[in-house]
């Protein structure tokens, strides 16, 4: 492999890097602030790849248009899900937890009843022509998908660091009781948390539909690796989950290129070695244990 076909599988990699960056979002946002994992998000992001393709290919609407359906009706979806757990916070854990599980069954039965379970292609919003940068040959989807996820990490990043709802959501992070003794209202952001990560999921759910089939199962094959670089970049560390995503993205574009039929076991034996060298992640910091 020479260079150029090395830089080539690299813009690849960081293509769908970007993605399992984007769930691994997900996980950490409400991991940081309420303590859970939410093991249903995978699923999540699946609906959102559903409810995308149903609006630009079924309703023949405008991607953007698409997105931003699916992302609101996603949204919605978890923060209507952080309601139902609510009575159970700060209480029982483990029931939260499998509570996600079953959520994520859930939703994952509702996509076969709805869409059934055959899966379906998916066209990508813009015409997938080969871009030339200085000799190396990407796709123009690729760098839509990078430019697309840059936008969201900065808009979160704004969010979190400009605006008081995201202020009030770091704080509760930090620290429950004395974020409630300043009158921030926790439980208001645990329901921001879950329909930030599943509005983030479903952006991941379209970038990545014209990649794979969108089916029921894309959840768990996608919401794994997202997990995985989630661990891989520090759990519930926000920029740690960013580069886990690119690293773990990287790792698979290159193990396919060498290796391909055991590309699956190269990444995750390259995952388990350096989380075993650094089990609080790339990133990882110290975490509030929750009472």
């Amino acid at each position: 492999m020479d260079l150029r076909e090395l830089l080539q599988t690299g813009v690849g990699g960081l293509s769908i890097g970007a993605v399992y960056a984007l769930v691994a979002l997900g996980f950490s946002i409400v991991y940081r602030t309420m303590g859970l994992v939410n093991f249903g998000h995978g699923d999540v992001m699946m609906i959102g790849a559903f409810l995308t393709v149903t609006f630009f290919v079924d309703a023949h609407l405008s991607f953007p248009v698409a997105v931003v359906l699916a992302v609101s009706l996603t949204a919605t979806m978890g923060l209507g899900f952080e309601r139902i757990l609510r009575p159970l916070e700060r209480k029982d854990l483990d029931l939260m937890l499998i509570g996600t599980i079953g959520f994520g069954i859930a939703l994952e039965g509702a996509a076969v009843l709805i869409w059934g379970s055959t899966g379906q292609a998916v066209p990508t919003p813009i015409k997938d022509t080969p871009i030339d940068l200085a000799g190396v040959t990407v796709r123009s989807f690729d760098v839509l998908v990078l430019v697309l996820a840059a936008a969201v990490v900065g808009a979160l990043y704004l969010f979190l660091e400009r605006s008081k709802a995201g202020t009030a959501m770091q704080a509760a992070a930090m620290d429950h009781d004395a974020a409630t003794a300043m009158g921030i209202d926790v439980a208001r952001c645990n329901g921001r948390a879950f329909a930030i990560g599943a509005g983030i999921a479903a952006i991941a759910g379209a970038l990545v539909g014209p990649r794979l089939y969108v089916s029921a199962g894309m959840g768990a094959a996608v919401g794994i690796k997202g997990f995985a670089a989630a661990i891989l970049g520090g759990f519930g560390n926000i920029p740690g989950a960013i580069v886990g995503g690119l690293v773990l993205g990287l790792i698979e574009a290159y193990a396919s290129g060498s290796q391909g039929s055991y590309s699956e076991v190269i990444t995750f034996l390259i995952f388990t070695a350096v989380v075993m060298l650094r089990p609080s992640g790339l990133l990882g910091e110290q975490t509030v244990s929750r009472p």
